[in-house]
């Protein structure tokens, strides 16, 4: 005979497998690695680098096929989907390169501008030469004494008359006699370093 409560317990128990069964359903829709189809909606404290990475699903992805243009905000209650949308992410992805290229390229016009400044205290390594090439030549000429004489020349440059008649140096000032020895040199060899490798080469300047 049939029993009207075991028909409900029967009834409450296929009521119970289908509840079991969708509760499944819905536990893999949630799961990337299950299906990335899967309608996922945000919780509280939830990121686009968490769901990501739980989901197995790249960041730039999941803002393309749910329109988010900015990935740093998601908001709770949230649906999103992982379906994946070629098209839409091949957009997002290509203005990325742009961004990196022209990043790129100013940072290399930065650092060029940055480095062309750089060559100019090359003259003051010219000064220095300049300098250690004249006390070169004192030393040579007269050991730095203002009243060293060789026959006619004449000072700590050892000038000629005719060239202490033209740039002075007739004194016992040693400045005086150094600003001599300058302009003859500047207007016979331009540079220290000129007359100095004259009087290497030659004995004389």
């Amino acid at each position: 005979m049939f029993s009207f409560t075991k028909s409900l317990t029967i009834a409450a128990g296929v009521a119970g497998a289908f509840a079991f069964g969708a509760s499944n359903v819905n536990a893999d829709t949630t799961d990337g690695s299950q299906n990335t189809s899967a309608d996922y909606v945000v919780k509280s404290g939830d990121t686009l680098n968490k769901i990501s990475k739980e989901f197995n699903v790249a960041v730039a992805q999941i803002a393309a096929n749910n329109n988010i243009s900015n990935i740093d905000v998601i908001v709770v209650g949230q649906h999103l989907t992982f379906a994946e949308k070629t098209s839409v992410s091949a957009q997002v992805q290509q203005p990325a390169t742009t961004v990196v290229s022209q990043v790129q390229q100013s940072t290399t016009t930065v650092t060029t501008q940055v480095q062309q400044p750089a060559a100019q205290p090359a003259a003051a390594t010219s000064n220095v030469s300049s300098s250690a090439a004249l006390d070169s030549l004192i030393a040579r000429e007269s050991s730095g004494n203002v009243n060293a004489t060789n026959g006619q020349y004449y000072g700590i440059g050892q000038l000629s008359p005719q060239a202490r008649a033209m740039y002075g140096g007739n004194s016992t000032d040693y400045n005086d006699q150094l600003n001599a020895m300058k302009s003859y040199i500047s207007a016979r060899y331009g540079t220290a370093e000129n007359a100095w490798a004259h009087s290497q080469a030659t004995g004389w300047y």
